[in-house]
């Protein structure tokens, strides 16, 4: 990864990601980050308590550093790994994919397959951009499908989420969605209006138009 490039998706990939943390029941004994990055989030967990972090990241620079946070990390690609995940990875109680899946030629089959690590009854935490903020309808009024270097509209996301999207891609992985976190901001980083972006998430219609990421907790079946 080029330097300037790590440095425009720092704040998305190399932080411990609250709003995730959040979702993570207290108590876990063993987690899988599927992109764990630098493992920040796997050092946020040790903070709370005893904690066994597996981490999955092909980045070799950002595996290095995770390596420092998490209890073994695997340096492979996500999708991948995916088909040979039941044998080299073995069972957890709780799978972490943040900012991860969007990224996957087929999503729906990888998830499946480390949905099925999962003890049952245990819980996945998944976060999507969601492709119908009104950003995207207004970059495609002008002409052209948005490519930026970070965000919803990453160049690098070769697969698009919106609400209803995220939860069957959980459902067809046998995840039963309990939760559904919705990120608001009117604005990519910039706008004093982006302070009224929580309170309009209590108006339906805005609901989709105002989010631009979806953090789902579900359950395996």
């Amino acid at each position: 990864m080029e330097p300037q490039q790590r440095a425009a998706r720092a704040s998305a990939y190399e932080s411990p990601k609250p709003e995730v943390l959040a979702l993570i029941p207290a108590g876990v004994r063993r987690v899988l980050d599927l992109g764990c990055a630098t493992g920040a989030l796997a050092g946020a967990l040790k903070e709370r308590g005893e904690v066994e972090v597996v981490g999955v990241e092909r980045e070799p620079a950002y595996a290095a550093e995770a390596r420092e946070r998490c209890d073994r990390v695997v340096e492979a690609d996500v999708e991948a790994l995916a088909a040979r995940a039941a044998t080299e990875l073995g069972r957890f109680d709780c799978l972490v994919a943040a900012d991860v899946l969007e990224h996957l030629v087929d999503p729906w089959s990888a998830l499946e397959r480390y949905g099925a690590l999962l003890e049952p009854g245990c819980r996945a935490v998944v976060s999507l951009p969601n492709v119908a903020h009104w950003t995207t309808f207004a970059r495609l009024a002008r002409g052209g499908w948005p490519r930026l270097p970070e965000g919803i509209h990453d160049a690098t996301h070769l697969r698009w989420f919106t609400l209803r999207d995220a939860v069957e891609l959980l459902e067809g992985a046998g995840l039963r969605v309990e939760h559904v976190t919705r990120r608001p901001w009117v604005l990519w980083r910039g706008t004093r209006l982006d302070r009224r972006a929580g309170p309009l998430m209590g108006v339906p219609v805005a609901r989709s138009a105002f989010a631009f990421q979806h953090v789902l907790a579900a359950r395996r079946a």
